[in-house]
């Protein structure tokens, strides 16, 4: 069996979850509007540009999971999956998951996003396996802490590493989606990578190396 592995912000979606998570809880009064929304803003450029202190953005953007109770935090989480998320799929990202799955791929979102608002974006996408940022949960609470690597840049090969030894099967072959510049570490390591709707500096890399690029935002059906 192969695996896939998709890249799940501006690749299956045609926007940021995390940033979007952050905006929704702006636009909810959950946290203080006008220094949170300056605080998301400033981490998500950071996040471009390829500077950010990914262990300070989680302290960031994990505090609302910690002050929040739980029951609250489910509804709005529903609430942004139905709202903001399902209009936020790229047009062909279910045409490319249906083709890996009739290949007969093993497929799994890997993702810096935490687990906790991405979870159930793997479930609207029907992909079975999540690779995600895992934060911290004691007695069903969650602390603010992570409870493994940040699943971010060179640390996606490490959270992949440890997920694959969890797995009951050894896979052939691997290959990754992803549009950004920031999972290049990971898309080095896999055997076939592949470039979808490409920031500019991975573009570049992926012009040089001979990668596919694909968009997931067009009209054409992928085959």
């Amino acid at each position: 069996m192969n695996l896939t592995l998709f890249d799940l912000d501006h690749t299956l979606l045609a926007a940021d979850s995390d940033h979007m998570w952050g905006q929704f809880l702006v636009d909810k009064a959950i946290v203080d509007a006008d220094w949170y929304a300056r605080e998301n803003n400033r981490f998500y450029e950071q996040y471009q540009a390829g500077t950010m202190d990914v262990h300070a953005y989680q302290r960031f953007a994990l505090q609302p999971l910690v002050d929040n109770p739980p029951e609250q935090l489910l509804a709005l989480r529903e609430e942004f999956i139905e709202h903001w998320i399902r209009p936020a799929v790229a047009r062909q990202a279910q045409a490319l998951i249906a083709s890996r799955r009739a290949a007969g791929d093993c497929m799994a979102i890997i993702t810096a996003t935490n687990r906790f608002v991405t979870e159930p974006i793997a479930a609207l996408l029907h992909i079975d396996h999540l690779i995600a940022t895992e934060p911290e949960v004691i007695d069903g609470r969650h602390t603010g802490e992570l409870s493994g690597p940040a699943c971010f840049q060179a640390g996606k090969i490490d959270c992949l590493a440890v997920w694959r030894r969890r797995q009951p099967q050894v896979f052939e072959r691997t290959r990754f989606y992803s549009d950004s510049h920031n999972d290049l570490p990971l898309l080095r390591h896999v055997d076939t990578a592949i470039a979808v709707d490409p920031d500019a500096r991975l573009a570049a890399v992926a012009a040089a190396e001979g990668w596919p690029v694909i968009s997931l935002r067009g009209a054409e059906v992928l085959v």
